[in-house]
């Protein structure tokens, strides 16, 4: 969890800025609307799809559902109408896909996959592959939807402090320094100040500053899809509480 010294690198007239700006582009038009979607689907697809799985729909049907789902949330252009002061978008995507698989099963179930459209490029046998990886069936839908949405968020956000590390020239230190932010083993700081050059006391200061950067990258990317900065925290709790199933 961050630390109190940490809570100023995302000021809070940035965060008026930046909070569900991609829920609310996402339901705008135009290109930036394409994009955020794009986005929101890249982050969200598995979670949803694993959470039909485990509501003991087939491979198949899951596939067709979660098309389906997000071809529906484009036609009815329920993102649009998404009130932000009403909280999670996770917890609003949730809701939805919930509503959904009450209310649209036959309609989905007899139609083409998505409805005829397909909105999300999905690897089939890549998400069934990635399913049966999933803890045993004692974890409920909810329990394995959070789980994956704390996993792809982590994810992304590694993703996203190594394209910086790229772009600054360090993608050298960024490969030899990421275990300490994914809990992998890795080699000894000594090792790897060795390979690449540096000293132990200076690697130990680069790891210091690549942690305090992550911790910034994951609140922000949190803060685009909560109603304010308090809710922040909370998910970054219940993000780890996820993890821990």
């Amino acid at each position: 969890m961050p630390h109190d010294s940490q809570r100023n690198v995302f000021p809070a007239e940035r965060f008026a800025q930046t909070r569900w700006s991609m829920v609310l582009a996402a339901g705008g038009e135009g290109e930036q609307a394409g994009e955020a979607l794009e986005r929101l689907c890249a982050t969200y697809w598995y979670p949803l799809y694993a959470f039909v799985r485990r509501q003991g729909k087939s491979a198949h049907d899951a596939q067709d559902l979660t098309q389906g789902f997000f071809a529906r949330l484009l036609e009815k252009k329920d993102l649009a109408a998404v009130d932000r002061a009403k909280g999670k978008f996770r917890s609003f995507l949730l809701a939805a896909i919930q509503h959904y698989l009450a209310n649209e099963w036959d309609r989905a179930h007899t139609q083409k996959r998505g409805g005829g459209v397909t909105v999300l490029s999905i690897d089939d046998a890549e998400a069934e592959r990635r399913y049966h990886e999933e803890p045993a069936e004692q974890i409920t839908a909810d329990q394995l939807f959070d789980r994956r949405w704390a996993l792809t968020l982590l994810d992304q956000v590694l993703k996203r402090l190594g394209n910086e590390m790229q772009r600054e020239g360090k993608a050298a230190h960024f490969d030899a320094l990421k275990f300490c932010l994914t809990g992998e083993r890795g080699a000894a700081y000594e090792e790897i100040a060795s390979r690449l050059g540096t000293t132990e006391g200076a690697l130990k200061v680069a790891v210091h500053r690549l942690r305090d950067r992550y911790r910034a990258l994951l609140r922000a990317e949190i803060a685009e899809t909560v109603g304010s900065e308090a809710e922040v925290d909370e998910e970054l709790r219940q993000l780890f509480s996820a993890l821990s199933m």
